[in-house]
């Protein structure tokens, strides 16, 4: 023992263990135990965070929707990815999310604040839905989400020039204005009838919400279509007295199968007709003179024209309601005589009041026309037909002016009903001022179509935005007198399904034969080809309406009898079926015109199919549309169907027609038994 020698006040003396010192042997120990704490501390540490990662994760989960600070995914019920779209204006500050319920909300981007959230929606345990909306907190910041088309074939949006079925996407388009415009004129641009909706081919449909200031773009090399909403560079408005805010929101629905989507989509966020327009519209051709006379239309040339709508233009000058006295010399006799002979006679109608005529200096003082942005002044614009004003209809005064000319007409001459021309909002100036203002552009497009409702029983309008509930016919834009799918043949089957699918059911396909301009029509360049008018006649007498202007007499004996053949068939056959089918579109908004999908929800093949239709569930559409051609390949889904021929097929697979017969009198129907 060693003893420890007192040393200064208080101290004591104490026995001590003697402190030993370590051999080289033991240093390596000492070593090892060191580095085993810090690899102790290490996974400890890298455990804390991975347990932080996957509460994180699961804090950005919702359902079955993954959010992650680029954008966000969505798998269906079986774990695919049936969606995807990515931010493209700023990229999540995930610290910021928060996660209450099935709602998933951020309040930073890297480098600014906003409002963001993805809420969950359940609303019947066959669909799951969410509401998703980026709004920023600083003016003039475009809202930009890119989604990717790839995982499916696409539908809906709006009708175009070139018209495929399903959409088509080529080259590179910057985001640019989603409104209605004549495609007619401007080829490019979207059509007068269109909605911020798409469907696809894996049960997912996405509905953009119409207080977006929304534009679309796509990249074909990336395969994405961009939603963007922004006020800056457009003729998009915000609110009145408020911060030019962009906010993008939109619900995302994903279901079964394509056809349940859909049906839940337009039960939910769609408008619904609210009559079915007369039966004769349906079962009966309806005549226009123009494709022969143009504006060249006089008492004479109507006459030789019965039944028919008289066109373009029967008044003096544009933008008048009286007829022309030199070219309609006893218009009142005229109109008596169709009346008593059991005619029906619609006019031409526009918005527009050239500026040579007498109503020119009363609409300005009475301030009826559309204002340039400081509203002071009318808004001169151009049209097919000159350079004038365009009415208003958001002002009560010129609603009532333009409706007490129309009920003027029709107690004069007994007029039916009338075609409303134009309607889209290229005729607008880039900017302009309204008496009620507008956000949306083409809320313009929906206050003209609102016109038509007092004459809905016989009325036409060419465009359309929220306008379902019209309950009028709705024309496609004109058709060139030619085979292909820009504004030809070919695109009427795929324009008429995309605006079936976008809620409007009584469609008036455009003239038969198409306009016959004379730079635009293949043939003589006098009349369409004679095939091509044949086919064209075969394929129209399937459509919910039928609307001739060439009349088959100008051709041969032949081209007569085929046309009688098919007017009798339309009105034996189809007329029928599709008015029973209209009464239910009241209720359910259901396509009259469905693409063949809708009864193989499932098959791939007819996803693709652009060439066949069904009306309804039973009766199936395959037509000729290549020239030179008598017969063709046809897809029959599975089922017990009977052809036109009487040959009768009951396959439980799809099967392919190869080569099918078909004569130059004859189009391929075939019925379900």
């Amino acid at each position: 023992m060693y003893q420890v020698v007192p040393g200064g006040a208080g101290g004591t003396i104490t026995d001590v263990i003697p402190k030993q010192k370590h051999s080289k042997d033991t240093r390596p120990l000492v070593g090892a135990g060191v580095i085993g704490l810090v690899l102790v501390v290490a996974a400890v540490t890298a455990w804390c965070y991975y347990i932080a990662s996957i509460r994180k994760a699961e804090l950005l989960k919702t359902q079955l929707l993954d959010l992650n600070k680029d954008g966000y995914i969505i798998r269906n019920q079986g774990g695919s990815i049936v969606f995807r779209m990515d931010f493209r204006s700023g990229t999540l500050d995930l610290d910021s999310c928060s996660k209450e319920g099935e709602m998933l909300s951020c309040g930073q981007t890297t480098d600014r604040k906003l409002n963001f959230f993805i809420e969950t929606v359940r609303p019947k345990d066959t669909v799951q839905c969410y509401r998703v909306r980026w709004e920023e907190l600083v003016p003039d910041i475009p809202v930009e989400h890119a989604m990717t088309y790839t995982f499916a074939h696409w539908y809906g949006g709006a009708v175009s020039a070139i018209q495929h079925w399903p959409v088509s996407i080529k080259g590179q388009q910057a985001p640019k204005p989603f409104v209605t415009s004549d495609i007619y004129a401007n080829r490019n641009e979207f059509g007068g009838i269109l909605e911020s909706y798409w469907l696809s081919s894996n049960a997912t449909a996405i509905k953009i919400n119409n207080s977006v200031p929304f534009h679309l773009g796509w990249n074909d090399t990336e395969k994405t279509m961009s939603f963007q909403a922004r006020y800056n560079d457009s003729p998009f408005k915000p609110n009145p007295g408020e911060e030019p805010c962009a906010e993008l929101s939109y619900r995302v629905c994903v279901g079964l199968d394509v056809t349940s989507i859909h049906k839940y989509m337009v039960r939910r966020y769609f408008n619904k007709p609210n009559k079915v327009p007369a039966k004769v519209m349906f079962r009966h051709p309806i005549w226009s003179t123009w494709a022969l006379h143009k504006t060249d239309i006089d008492q004479e040339k109507f006459w030789s024209m019965l039944p028919t709508y008289a066109n373009d233009r029967y008044t003096r000058r544009y933008g008048e309601y009286e007829f022309d006295p030199t070219k309609f010399p006893n218009a009142t006799a005229m109109f008596q005589k169709l009346k008593s002979d059991g005619f029906l006679a619609s006019l031409w109608i526009h918005p527009f009041v050239n500026y040579d005529s007498e109503n020119f200096h009363t609409c300005v003082e009475r301030g009826l026309f559309v204002r340039e942005p400081t509203g002071r002044l009318p808004a001169l614009v151009r049209w097919w037909n000159g350079i004038g004003g365009i009415l208003d209809f958001t002002n009560p005064e010129a609603r009532d002016w333009f409706s007490s000319h129309l009920r003027s007409l029709r107690s004069r001459y007994g007029v039916s009903s009338f075609k409303f021309d134009a309607g889209e909002t290229n005729f607008l100036p880039w900017k302009f001022s309204t008496r009620t203002p507008i956000q949306d552009p083409s809320f313009f497009t929906r206050r003209y179509t609102e016109m038509a409702i007092p004459y809905n029983d016989r009325a036409e309008l060419r465009s359309g935005y929220q306008s379902q509930n019209i309950s009028c016919f709705f024309r496609p834009i004109d058709r060139d007198s030619v085979w292909g799918y820009e504004l030809g043949l070919k695109s009427i089957i795929p324009t008429v399904l995309t605006i079936s699918i976008l809620g409007y059911q009584f469609i008036l396909p455009d003239m038969i034969g198409g306009n016959a301009y004379l730079n635009r029509t293949e043939g003589n360049h006098v009349l369409p080809d004679r095939e091509l008018y044949i086919r064209w006649l075969e394929l129209i007498a399937f459509m919910p309406s039928m609307q001739f202007s060439i009349p088959p007499w100008e051709y041969d004996n032949e081209v007569v009898e085929i046309a009688r053949k098919y007017t009798a068939l339309h009105e034996s056959i189809v007329a029928p079926r599709v008015l029973e089918l209209a009464s239910e579109v009241l209720d359910t908004g259901d396509p009259i015109i469905r693409p063949l999908w809708w009864i193989a929800t499932g098959d791939e093949t007819a996803y693709k199919i652009d060439s066949q239709f069904l009306i309804g569930d039973d009766l199936m559409v395959a037509p000729v549309l290549e020239p030179g051609k008598q017969e063709r390949d046809i897809y029959l889904p599975a089922g017990r169907w009977k052809s036109y021929k009487g040959e009768r097929f009951d396959i439980k697979e799809p099967l392919h027609l190869t080569d099918y017969p078909v004569d130059l009198d004859e189009i391929a129907y075939f019925v379900w038994v």
